[in-house]
């Protein structure tokens, strides 16, 4: 199914200064996966560019190879390759939480090929498909919080009534979060429906990359969270995605998708 959907990207390069790119196309131009997916990427432009045949390209090779086989098992891993801290490459993929190590595989097979087509010489780089997330900087960055670049799409309609349907989505994914950030959710993820007075049902998930505290996956939904209305104001549909955590809301059922 193709959405009518919009996108903008936004890099924050620190607390004082925020740079925003703005961009919208329809996903009738963007490349689909095998499985129905469109992909949305951030290339980091605060790291050096590496270079045919060098050292760091070989690394990200071996990266990406030892993520994708890491995701035949599990939904979310993290590795490294090289031997020399200036060269060394750090990456992780997360899949959705609902999807199968199979399809986990193949999303982040295809990730691997499609991040070095849109960002083909930044030693950082994100990727983000429906069924997975991919990742890699030339510093190491597990368990820290990436609030440098987000990614909104939404759906280009609106609702007849903007500032009610905004605050029961804030609530409604505000209650996801706070499943995904128990502690007894070591997943990281959470998914579910509401139904609304005028027929209309919710759909969404939040999610955390497995790496994150209960305590960092909480202060990186929030912040999410807090740029709901800068993305979807009055949208029925949309996504955050970010570096360490995302979520997304529908008014259909989306979750096989």
């Amino acid at each position: 199914m193709i959405m009518d959907y919009s996108r903008s990207f936004t890099t924050c390069f620190s607390k004082i200064f925020t740079a925003f790119i703005l961009v919208s196309l329809p996903l009738a131009l963007l490349p689909q996966t095998s499985f129905g997916s469109y992909p949305y990427a951030h290339c980091y432009t605060n790291t050096e560019n590496f270079t045919t045949n060098s050292n760091y390209e070989t690394y990200l090779r071996i990266l990406n190879l030892k993520l994708i086989a890491k995701s035949s098992s599990s939904g979310f891993g993290v590795t490294t390759a090289g031997h020399y801290k200036n060269q060394k490459t750090y990456g992780l993929f997360l899949c959705r939480g609902d999807v199968s190590a199979t399809e986990c595989k193949t999303c982040v097979s295809d990730a691997s090929i499609e991040i070095s087509n849109r960002c083909p010489y930044n030693k950082g780089a994100v990727m983000w498909y429906n069924y997975c997330m991919l990742k890699y900087l030339d510093t190491e960055f597990f368990g820290e919080v990436d609030n440098t670049a987000f990614v909104y799409v939404w759906k280009r309609n609106s609702v007849s009534d903007p500032d009610a349907f905004n605050l029961k989505t804030r609530r409604f994914l505000g209650l996801l979060a706070e499943k995904t950030y128990a502690d007894n959710n070591p997943k990281l993820y959470a998914a579910g429906e509401q139904r609304l007075e005028n027929s209309t049902t919710l759909y969404g998930f939040t999610q955390c990359t497995r790496d994150l505290s209960s305590r960092d996956c909480k202060a990186c939904l929030n912040d999410a969270l807090d740029r709901l209305l800068d993305c979807c104001d009055g949208r029925p549909g949309g996504r955050v995605l970010g570096g360490s955590c995302n979520f997304r809301y529908e008014i259909f059922p989306f979750l096989d998708d």
